[in-house]
């Protein structure tokens, strides 16, 4: 899998979450990640989110869309609380 991603999108991202974009690439290699599609926020290409820690140790949400093997990040964030217990509900 190659991971590609506007580079003023990336500093900007990291800016406003403090989260960097080769950050957010980890999460994809966890095979116990939850993806979903994202239909909300592109009428243009198919999006979608995909969650789970960090190399970092920090519960990540990353939007991403993905042709073959390359996935372009579009942006990533912590999860919020709310999303946290969530995610922890449903990990349980």
């Amino acid at each position: 899998m190659e991971f590609e991603w506007n580079p003023r999108k990336a500093a900007k991202n990291l800016r406003k979450h403090k989260v960097s974009f080769p950050e957010a690439a980890a999460v994809f290699s966890d095979s116990l990640s939850t993806t979903a599609p994202d239909p909300d926020h592109s009428e243009e290409e198919n999006r979608c989110l995909i969650g789970d820690m960090s190399k970092r140790m920090r519960r990540l949400i990353v939007s991403f869309a993905a042709s073959g093997e390359r996935v372009r990040i579009i942006s990533a964030r912590e999860l919020t609380p709310s999303e946290r217990r969530a995610y922890e509900e449903v990990q349980q």
